[in-house]
């Protein structure tokens, strides 16, 4: 429970920052999406209960924001949990270059069906299909850049909370 909390205020900073980040790129037309950060660290480390617990919540704390119905980012960061819970054991989870490609794999699937999810609502029509890769490009760069503070920041604060990693 205790690991739950720390990982999900170190998402509530995510999504602070990742709002501010938002707010200052909107003159340029971008919209950073940024769930491989959300899912990807409490997947790899924490045991299956606690780490999708903690994902679902921060689904839950990025549908609070969304266009989307309430639950489906919660929904997504799920399944994407459960799928990358279930790769853990092939893939090395102490190194970083790892972690940092689970997390764009994961950012760019569920911001994909995210994606088809909203066009299949009418709110993407084919228009937009170029504005969707323009954000799916820079979320990724973006997420690339950013990936390893914040898992090393995720790391520092389970240390603090004395959590140990599954």
């Amino acid at each position: 429970m205790r690991g739950t909390l720390v990982l999900f205020l170190t998402l509530l900073l995510l999504q602070a920052l990742l709002g501010q980040a938002n707010h200052s790129l909107t003159g340029l037309h971008v919209h950073l999406f940024a769930a491989g950060l959300f899912v990807t660290y409490g997947s790899l480390m924490l045991p299956f209960g606690p780490g999708l617990a903690t994902s679902v919540l921060a689904g839950l704390l990025c549908d609070a924001a969304a266009p989307v119905a309430f639950g489906t980012q919660a929904l997504l960061f799920g399944l994407a949990h459960i799928v990358v819970f279930n790769l853990r054991d092939r893939i090395p989870r102490e190194d970083p270059a790892a972690r940092r490609f689970i997390a764009l794999a994961v950012n760019a699937a569920v911001f994909l069906a995210l994606s088809a999810v909203l066009i299949r609502r009418g709110l993407g029509r084919p228009a937009a299909w170029p504005r969707l890769a323009s954000d799916l490009l820079a979320s990724e760069i973006a997420l690339a850049l950013v990936a390893p503070w914040f898992f090393a920041l995720q790391a520092q604060a389970l240390r603090l909370a004395r959590v140990e990693a599954a």
